[in-house]
């Protein structure tokens, strides 16, 4: 049996539980692919991206529906060896990419303060550019279900709100288009239990930046809160799940306050009526 297909056959047979299961009910649970759609499957040459394109590839060739895919990778400036390394892994995984080229690195590269904020915002003006020239309706994500419990702490300590990172969200610049994250059930471990299986080997991080620096500030902010969420699971293996439920069952008539559609209301704006 061919390498690639022996990887397939591991996220349906060895990973079912773990993995295809949780991709299969993400996608159900909240409709974030549907019949016709046309998706641009975002392969930043991680664990995470690799692992969705193959999940994608499985949907379509064991779905109830069909869809299309494209497989893309944005190059912002990658170093040749993170390069060569995406290319070795796109062909030993069967995954026939389309990669392009954008100068996000050189622009950032002389600016002091947030460049990550600004290669963030730059980097999804290019993708959501190239789904158009696609004629892509969805962009796919692969932020698994540690990435949405690590940004809702961020959250909460560090920005002053209770917020999570939602499975799918329309553009608010690009009409037309949905973001979605199909690996949004999927936990961390798994993920590198299924490449370790594999014997796969990916890149971490292709930044110029962390090349050289030490991690930035937001990077260093993530790994403090993975840190503590395996500390409290030391004392509660439940925690990340909890933490997770609690974002599905939040009771708005115990908090002080919230935001919707750019509104704020106060529980103070109810709390006579209920005499």
């Amino acid at each position: 049996m061919e390498y690639y297909k022996e990887v397939e056959r591991s996220i349906i047979k060895k990973y079912r539980k773990e993995i295809w299961s949780k991709f299969v009910k993400a996608v159900s649970d909240y409709k974030l692919i549907e019949e016709n759609d046309n998706i641009m499957v975002c392969i930043s040459g991680g664990k995470d991206s690799f692992l969705m394109a193959k999940c994608i590839e499985e949907l379509i060739k064991h779905g109830k529906f069909k869809f299309n895919a494209h497989y893309v990778v944005m190059d912002p400036g990658y170093n040749p060896l993170n390069k060569k390394k995406i290319l070795e892994n796109a062909k030993k995984l069967n995954i026939n990419i389309e990669m392009f080229e954008s100068n996000i690195f050189d622009v950032v590269k002389d600016i002091e303060e947030s460049p990550c904020y600004l290669c963030a915002r730059m980097r999804r003006g290019y993708l959501y550019n190239k789904a158009k020239e696609l004629k892509c309706n969805k962009i796919a994500l692969g932020h698994h279900f540690d990435d949405v419990i690590e940004t809702t702490l961020l959250s909460m300590f560090y920005g002053s709100e209770v917020k999570t990172m939602l499975p799918k969200l329309h553009s608010t610049n690009y009409k037309g288009i949905e973001l979605i994250r199909p690996m949004y059930l999927i936990h961390e471990q798994d993920i590198i239990s299924w490449k370790n299986f594999n014997k796969l080997n990916f890149l971490n991080c292709a930044c110029r930046f962390t090349e050289d620096y030490s991690l930035n500030k937001t990077d260093s902010k993530r790994e403090e809160i993975k840190k503590l969420i395996k500390d409290m699971k030391k004392i509660n293996k439940n925690v990340d799940h909890n933490i997770f439920k609690s974002l599905d069952n939040i009771n708005l008539d115990c908090v002080l306050g919230y935001n919707k559609n750019k509104e704020y209301h106060s529980f103070l704006d109810e709390y006579d009526l209920e005499d």
